[in-house]
């Protein structure tokens, strides 16, 4: 199972990033997690239902200092995520 989750709200600055890599890598998901230039944090993960249901959960809690304003999922075609290894930041500086 594939997904994408648009995450809103007080999500950049507060190691939203960070938090969904630890995350999702303690679930072995594959996938990554990005800023916008909107200001919003993108994410792609990839595995078994049960561990999205818990990504799911953590990205709308999210770290410490940060604020979930509005959260947007899509389930994406499973072929959108064959070529998904390792969670990881994209575009972290």
């Amino acid at each position: 199972m594939v997904l994408h989750f648009l995450i809103q709200g007080r999500v950049q600055g507060v190691g939203f990033r960070w938090f969904v890599q630890r995350e999702a890598s303690e679930l072995d998901l594959r996938g990554w997690v990005r800023n916008t230039e909107e200001g919003d944090v993108e994410v792609v993960a990839a595995g078994e239902a049960a561990d999205l249901d818990e990504l799911r959960s953590s990205l709308k809690r999210g770290p410490r200092g940060s604020r979930v304003d509005r959260f947007v999922e899509h389930t994406l075609n499973d072929s959108e995520g064959e070529s998904l290894d390792s969670f990881r930041i994209d575009g972290a500086w």
